[in-house]
């Protein structure tokens, strides 16, 4: 045995041991004792290992299993630009706290500055985003079981605090198994597969809790972040009345959610009787201008991440790190006027917001965003693409707390998308699997479709809204009519790109759904792979959006 492939076995060992449950592996010469190494795992149902070529989609993908089984998932590459190419899915892991693991393999130190083909300085490469756990050069000598297999451990322990981790492996040739003397030490690990160094997990709840006075009329903003957070904070939401708004991929604990909140925030100028005295954001909302109009208007009080919190605007007051029902002590009186009115408002507002989608021409991207969630059956899960779908089920779709609702929402970036959507239906393949994706967004990430003949493939349908280009442009500020001589050809960026041969091209089935009918028989649950897709007229985005806005604010103030 050589002292690469002892070190990969030992590697791939110590992975399963720390309860790394799949792995996902690109091809390359570099990292060719640890991809044999994991075919070998795999074989004896170690872990679960996945193959793409395309380093990105790979990465995004990992992330996507991670999420799915809440474990750390890795993802093992070649060295050069093989490992720039996940740079991407670091960052959104970083900024979103997902337990990523990058495994690079790299050149040994003599071949650094040499000239030698596909090497590059790749040490520390996603600083600060990732924490490096940089491997010594396997050598025929004694000693070295021990320090690999802690090595793994300790990667794997950030991991599971939520940081990304990049594994570097500096493998020296022969990459494949040869026929040489036995190794010089056993390279067992711990009995009864235990890893070899456990740890404790990190504390789930932050010392720092809420020591200052709530008012009743209190309004609480929810966004993406830890689940138990969300979940204790909304719980003290509810016994105090005071109305919750939450972004789609918000956990409330089943918490009441107002429908259409957002679309109310726009208009609270015509209703100052809802005007909250304090603003409680939990997590990091991202989506809605009428939240981020909200802030600063009242009192803001932030339970987030601490030190590092939620404020782009710098208008909180107060940041803790919990807030729970032991701190219901700190609530100042109970309004029970307060939740009524904001529910009524709500009310209102989603019977416009119902009226004037099922008036209005079919298909929109919002009402295909409130026909999809109303559609899926219970237990399913349903990614939404960083662009207009998120944001468009934020607006007006219905709250259900029995569906798993994901979005990348670290640094909300379009790349990856249909890849983290298959690692969620790859991590959880009893659940009903489901994305919606705008066509940009899908066609960044179509090499996510490619999938070898011998790989699990998901149970996932992947509906496609195309209007030929960026429709979330036609709704800020450069889609107005004066910018109208710019707009198409660099924000509009319409694409005539073919999506059926497209998806024939990598033999995934195809079907463009032509009516609301259409496509709720298409959202059936159905085995494999499949891809919906709806078209839409890009045209008539930012009318519609005005309409709306206007409705909700005659209805529901008026």
């Amino acid at each position: 045995m050589n002292p690469s492939t002892a070190q990969a076995m030992v590697i791939a060992d110590e992975l399963a041991r720390n309860d790394v449950r799949h792995v996902v592996v690109c091809p390359g010469s570099r990292n060719a004792p640890l991809s044999m190494a994991l075919v070998d795992a795999d074989a004896q149902g170690k872990l679960k290992l996945h193959v793409r070529v395309d380093e990105r989609s790979a990465a995004f993908l990992a992330m996507g299993l991670a999420v799915a089984t809440g474990r750390p998932a890795a993802v093992v590459c070649t060295s050069g630009t093989a490992v720039a190419n996940m740079h991407p899915a670091v960052l959104e892991s970083y900024h979103a706290g997902i337990g990523l693991i990058v495994i690079s393999g790299d050149r040994p130190p003599e071949l650094h500055g040499s000239g030698a083909n596909q090497t590059i300085d790749q040490r520390n490469l996603f600083a600060p985003a990732a924490i490096l756990v940089d491997f010594p050069v396997a050598e025929r000598r004694t000693g070295q079981n021990p320090v690999w297999r802690g090595l793994v451990c300790r990667a794997v322990a950030q991991a599971e605090s939520g940081r990304p981790v990049q594994i570097n492996v500096p493998f020296r040739e022969p990459l494949v198994p040869t026929f040489e003397p036995n190794w010089p030490e056993e390279l067992e690990g711990r009995p009864d597969k235990e890893r070899w160094t456990t740890s404790a997990p990190p504390r789930s709840v932050a010392s720092s809790r809420v020591d200052f006075p709530l008012p009743a009329r209190t309004l609480m903003v929810v966004g993406s972040g830890q689940p138990d957070r969300a979940a204790a904070a909304c719980e003290v939401a509810m016994r105090a009345g005071w109305p919750i708004i939450a972004e789609p991929v918000a956990t409330t604990g089943g918490a009441s959610v107002l429908r259409c909140g957002p679309l109310l925030l726009g208009s609270l100028d015509k209703a100052p009787d809802l005007r909250p005295e304090a603003v409680v954001v939990v997590g990091r909302p991202t989506l809605s201008r009428g939240v981020r109009g909200l802030m600063g208007r009242a009192p803001v009080y932030g339970i987030g991440d601490h030190p590092q919190w939620t404020d782009p605007q710098y208008v909180a007051i107060h940041v803790r790190g919990w807030l729970d029902t032991t701190d219901l002590g700190h609530v100042q009186g109970h309004d029970p006027e307060w939740l009524t009115s904001w529910r009524t408002a709500a009310e209102r507002a989603a019977t416009a917001v119902d009226k004037l989608l099922e008036e209005d021409a079919w298909p929109s991207g919002l009402r295909i965003a409130r026909d999809i969630v109303d559609a899926l059956p219970s237990g399913a899960m349903l990614f939404l693409g960083s662009s207009n779908p998120v944001r468009d089920v934020d607006l007006v779709a219905e709250t259900r707390t029995d569906l798993a609702i994901h979005a990348n929402r670290g640094v909300a970036g379009i790349d990856g998308n249909v890849s983290a959507a298959i690692g969620l239906a790859l991590g959880e393949p009893d659940r009903p699997g489901y994305a919606l994706l705008g066509d940009l967004t899908f066609l960044h990430d179509s090499n996510g479709l490619l999938i070898g003949p011998d790989e699990a493939r998901p149970n996932l349908a992947i509906v496609v809204l195309n209007d030929d280009g960026g429709g979330i442009f036609s709704l800020l500020e450069q889609g107005a009519a004066e910018h109208k001589n710019s707009f198409e050809r660099v924000f509009g960026t319409p694409h005539g790109a073919d999506l059926a041969a497209l998806c024939a091209g990598y033999r995934v089935p195809h079907v463009v759904a032509e009516s609301p009918e259409q496509l709720r028989d298409a959202l059936r649950p159905r085995p494999g792979l499949r891809v919906i897709e709806v078209r839409a007229d890009r045209a008539r985005l930012r009318d519609l959006h005005a309409r709306l806005r206007a409705a909700v604010a005659d209805a529901a103030f008026g």
